[in-house]
């Protein structure tokens, strides 16, 4: 007996393969987000907080709008780490198939049908948990931000007549 038929005879060896894979590359998404929203969150913090000082306001929208930009394109790249493990581990050999499942599960949309070969079926909630978290991280992380524009549109117009 392989390690293939091994793994096909017993559901539970599958269930555990395809659970190892999916933990190591959730853990290796929500790292590589977590370092890309703080190195964005941490540079718009320190720019903004200067411009306020300096009144140049128009300068925090920009880095404002700047900053999510980046965000929607740290989830992009999620998205399409997520193809290469997928065409990496063989279980889908079109990169835009792979893409198109990864960003339905990603986004929990499920536009997409599950065409994961059998006994990795369960790779989808890898996905879709990274997704949940990603999306709400950088939520919470929009919130902050969207607080110091508030704050840089107020001290812009407080002197105006329409604020």
């Amino acid at each position: 007996m392989n390690i293939i038929t091994a793994f096909s005879d017993f559901p539970f060896l599958q269930l555990f393969r395809d659970s190892a894979w999916g933990i190591a590359c959730l853990i290796f998404i929500l790292i590589f987000h977590g370092s890309a929203i703080n190195h964005v969150y941490m540079r718009f913090e320190r720019l903004t907080r200067q411009n306020i000082k300096l009144s140049q306001y128009n300068r925090v929208f920009f880095h404002f709008y700047a900053a999510f930009v980046f965000l929607a394109m740290f989830h992009l790249t999620e998205i399409l780490i997520w193809a290469i493990f997928i065409i990496g581990l063989g279980l889908m050999s079109q990169p835009i198939d792979a893409i198109l499942f990864a960003g339905s599960c990603y986004t929990t949309v499920g536009f997409e049908s599950d065409n994961l070969r059998d006994g990795w079926k369960t790779f989808a909630f890898f996905i879709s948990f990274s997704g949940l978290f990603a999306l709400a991280w950088t939520t919470s992380i929009m919130i902050g931000m969207t607080t110091t524009y508030k704050q840089a549109w107020d001290q812009k117009y407080r002197h105006t007549k329409a604020y």
